[in-house]
């Protein structure tokens, strides 16, 4: 099924521009400079005129990002921490707007066996491996190899044992802010030694804004016909399940909260959304869009194109208010959306799965881009 147009009309950032253009609050760099293992972290602004997205090289990730609502008021829509030391000694969401690996999600009681050797990695989430472990390429220093106006490029290379993962992999990212307001993620890894590699990126979305109120009333729509069921520790059971029917479906948009509450096992572990979905493509490497959601009450829309093969959808479900994010406003139960696009979690334990097994000799390659634009 091919993905159909989930709005009828769509405004170029233009029509706004007769506004006063609006100061943004933006976060200082000076609260983002510090030493990690004896690197240097840094803040680094990116724009393309009509977006303006910050970048900590901690952990590659996105700070803030600013887009205009319909009416050319701008609103910083993903979250995050207004500091350096929030990102490395948080006590609430580790991820926000990080790269997440060397595999993302979840690895089933923190094991896998690759060329007959068992390997052993942080069980960091209820006796499972999350993205990576407990360092994972979150929590490290990335090196900039090169910064431009709308461009970023980091560098990291995770040591062989590095959370237990074998091999040395070398991984090259490029954030870049395009003309036609997209933010495109690119990957590209080579290992000296055959290991699982599945990389993500994670920002936390509110196209209201930060903080800005529920998404369970933005309107969705997910061109999958199947998920990757889990069991109680959300770890994949094997099977695929079939959306039709279930509150799973969004091939045809409607609001997140819409079934949110069904009464259904999974959306009860996850306490919403937490799942993989198994997107309607071919696995042929081509760049296409998968997934569309809009916000009524600004206008702001947003696609996911991607060459990958599944999307991890997230509703914020453990977000409890009990911390602030960068605006000293709290970060509340179901107020943000990640989609992580990706190979199936724990595809090391299911030999069904679709690989996420680098060798020496291949390269990894992956692209996700996050296209933004103003809808009716």
């Amino acid at each position: 099924m091919r993905l159909t147009y989930l709005f009828a009309v769509a405004m170029l950032f233009t029509a706004c521009c007769g506004k006063p253009k609006q100061t943004l609050d933006l976060m200082k760099a000076e609260d983002f400079r510090t030493t990690v293992d004896g690197k240097q972290t840094e803040l680094y602004t990116l724009t393309n005129g009509t977006l303006t997205m910050q970048v900590t090289n901690f952990g590659a990730r996105v700070v803030s990002l600013w887009m205009p609502d319909r009416n050319g008021n701008m609103a910083d829509i993903v979250l995050g921490y207004q500091n350096i030391d929030r990102y490395i000694n948080n006590t609430g969401e580790r991820f926000l707007g990080a790269v997440v690996g060397r595999v993302a999600n979840r690895i089933g009681n923190g094991k896998f066996t690759l060329e007959g050797v068992e390997y052993t990695t942080p069980q960091n989430n209820n006796g499972q491996t999350l993205h990576g472990g407990l360092k994972g390429v979150d929590m490290v220093v990335w090196d900039v190899v090169a910064a431009a106006e709308n461009s970023l490029h980091l560098r990291y290379t995770a040591p062989d044992g590095q959370d237990g993962f074998p091999g040395n992999l070398t991984i090259n990212m490029h954030y870049t802010l395009t003309e036609n307001n997209d933010f495109v993620v690119t990957y590209s890894a080579t290992t000296d030694k055959t290991t699982p590699v599945n990389l993500s990126h994670h920002s936390f979305f509110n196209l209201k804004g930060e903080a800005g109120g529920t998404i369970t009333d933005h309107i969705l729509q997910i061109d999958a016909d199947y998920i990757t069921p889990t069991n109680s520790l959300l770890i994949p059971t094997g099977e695929l399940m079939a959306v039709e029917g279930t509150a799973f479906d969004f091939r045809t948009p409607h609001a997140i909260g819409d079934m949110i509450d069904t009464d259904n096992e999974q959306l009860k572990n996850g306490r919403g959304y937490d799942m993989n979905w198994v997107l309607n493509r071919e696995d042929n490497g081509e760049v296409v869009k998968v997934m569309s959601i809009y916000e009524p009450q600004s206008g702001r829309a947003m696609d996911v194109l991607t060459d990958q093969i599944a999307m991890q959808f997230y509703s914020g479900n453990f977000f409890d208010g009990t911390y602030d994010g960068k605006y000293s406003k709290p970060l509340a139960f179901r107020e943000s959306v990640v989609f992580e696009t990706q190979k199936y979690p724990d595809a090391v334990n299911h030999s069904n799965f679709p690989s996420v097994i680098l060798t020496p000799d291949e390269e990894y390659k992956h692209t996700c881009i996050y296209h933004f634009y103003i809808a009716e």
